[in-house]
């Protein structure tokens, strides 16, 4: 039976349950830097306000994190020769260690697509989890992400360009 979770929008007062999230073990293998993802949720009104950071909750527990934002505003360059206009990417994890390995990860990652489908210049999706990272590299895979070697990063087609 398919898991059922809301995303909804992450608030200052989320801070201290995702900087704990930040520092266990499971997380902090693929989150490296926790100062810089706390420091840009404390900036999400400012500097930060171009990504849309959602807290992921089951009946009403929040359990992971999750966001989304247009690539080419980042400052990233790790897209290779994909286009930039109308590009997204996504972060997302599971903090709480009783939803791992329970198809929670799969249902954020379809909620930010679904999200990102009601930007009207969306076209597609970007990651670039760490190869290591084999459980995020399945579940983008399961969310019918492909991967582009030539370019090393999963992409997803929102709408064709």
């Amino acid at each position: 039976m398919p898991v059922s979770i809301s995303l909804r929008p992450m608030q200052q007062t989320d801070l201290p349950l995702f900087r704990e999230w930040l520092f266990l073990p499971h997380v902090a293998a693929w989150y490296h830097e926790p100062e810089d993802w706390i420091n840009e949720i404390e900036q999400q009104d400012g500097e930060f306000a171009f990504v849309r950071h959602f807290i992921a909750q089951s009946e009403g527990k929040a359990f992971g994190f999750g966001q989304y934002y247009p690539y080419w505003l980042s400052g990233e360059s790790w897209h290779g020769d994909t286009p930039l206009a109308g590009t997204y990417s996504i972060d997302y994890m599971i903090g709480d260690t009783a939803y791992r390995c329970k198809g929670y990860g799969k249902q954020i990652i379809l909620e930010l697509l679904e999200q990102i489908r009601t930007e009207p210049d969306a076209r597609r999706v970007i990651v670039q989890p760490e190869q290591e990272n084999h459980a995020s590299c399945g579940v983008l895979q399961s969310c019918g992400f492909h991967f582009d070697s030539q370019n090393q990063i999963y992409l997803f087609t929102i709408r064709a360009s």
